[in-house]
């Protein structure tokens, strides 16, 4: 009898073992197996939240098919102690285990409000953006001038949430003095800035920073950069170029950068700069003259004058040989590569096409020819 009830009691053992097996091997499928989110989401995760709380959040929004297999497969994965606060973009079909990776691999948080202090060539402005996770592109909520007289409530809200992410988006061609003067202006950083740096020495990029940074530590950061591009291009540069240093090349960038805005065209219009110099010609660009005017510090905000285009000063390169004798602007890293890289060309004229690119031309009747061209287009616009 007792042999009975023990080999029965094993065997319901065995059965017990087998089940219980089962459903850890269905559990742990559950837990790896893509999930039955249909479009992707933004998940907030408040400061103090716990697991239970954003697996019952997963669970109401049909990101997870059970709470209770999310919060156990997280905690058996060691995940449940490194929950980080943020807002986070789950992708559409994430699995439990992509979406415990997700809230506790920290770093920036993935989604929801971004501000970007955008610093532009001949104007700033703030823009305060949303991920429509959707799409995983940025809609713009506000957008407002820095010296706006009403700052917007919005703003001023979103600011100071934990999650918000704040970036500052530094354009091609803006010169050393407009970036400094900009960075003053925005309200999250800390610190002074002792001194405008050299110009051309701010690399041009998106550099993300956190609320209390030191405005020299940001300007450190674009220096490093530019430096870190500059070398760069250099040292894959064509053989042959009219420099004899890299700042040299720098300088020659600037130009190419302030001469147009088409990015096909910068290694043309290198190429013709390049060609002057080495033919003993000018330069003759009137954005060196206008720098030697401004000094960088705000658009000249009509045109030249010929008495400027005929004063004699280190930027005017009408009346000056070579390069002036400094950068006029922090070029971007497609025209340090053109002016390192240029277009092979026998090209030594350029002007104005009316698409917002320029016509070309080696020869002085051809140009002639492109710049009656230009001027019909122009009578045309004044009619």
């Amino acid at each position: 009898m007792w042999r009975n009830i023990a080999s029965t009691a094993l065997s319901l053992m065995v059965i017990v073992l087998i089940v219980i097996g089962g459903l850890v091997a269905w559990g742990q499928r559950q837990y790896s197996d893509p999930g039955p989110l249909e479009a992707a989401i933004c998940l907030k995760v408040e400061s103090g939240s716990t697991f239970r709380r954003v697996a019952d959040t997963l669970a109401e929004q049909n990101a997870v098919t059970s709470a209770a297999i999310f919060r156990i497969g997280a905690d058996y994965a060691g995940k449940t102690p490194q929950l980080k606060a943020g807002s986070f973009l789950v992708p559409a079909g994430a699995s439990m285990a992509e979406i415990a990776d997700i809230v506790t691999r920290g770093g920036a948080s993935t989604c929801g409000t971004e501000i970007v202090y955008r610093i532009g060539v001949t104007a700033s402005d703030i823009q305060v953006r949303e991920l429509d996770p959707a799409t995983e592109r940025f809609v713009t909520r506000v957008e407002f001038a820095p010296d706006a007289e009403t700052i917007p409530a919005d703003y001023l809200r979103l600011r100071d949430e934990a999650d918000t992410r704040f970036r500052i988006a530094v354009a091609e061609g803006t010169t050393s003095w407009q970036i400094v003067e900009a960075l003053r202006g925005i309200d999250v950083l800390s610190g002074e800035i002792a001194e405008v740096p050299p110009e051309g020495r701010l690399a041009p990029f998106s550099y993300e920073v956190r609320p209390g940074d030191a405005r020299e530590d940001v300007i450190a950061r674009m220096l490093a950069t530019q430096d870190a591009r500059l070398a760069e291009a250099w040292a894959n540069r064509a053989d042959g170029l009219p420099y004899e240093t890299p700042e040299e090349a720098l300088i020659m960038a600037s130009i190419v950068e302030k001469e147009t805005g088409v990015p096909e065209e910068r290694d043309t219009v290198a190429s013709v700069f390049i060609n002057r110099l080495e033919r003993g010609m000018r330069l003759q660009t009137d954005p060196t003259v206008i720098y030697g005017i401004t000094k960088g510090q705000g658009a000249l905000g009509r045109g030249l004058r010929q008495s400027e285009l005929r004063n004699e000063t280190p930027y005017n390169t009408y009346v000056i040989d070579g390069l002036p004798p400094t950068p006029i602007a922090n070029p971007g890293i497609a025209s340090l590569n053109a002016a390192l890289n240029p277009a092979t060309t026998d090209y030594i004229f350029f002007v104005a096409d009316g698409s917002g690119g320029h016509a070309f031309a080696a020869t002085l009747e051809e140009h002639n020819r492109n710049v009656a061209r230009w001027r019909e287009i122009e009578a045309g616009r004044d009619n």
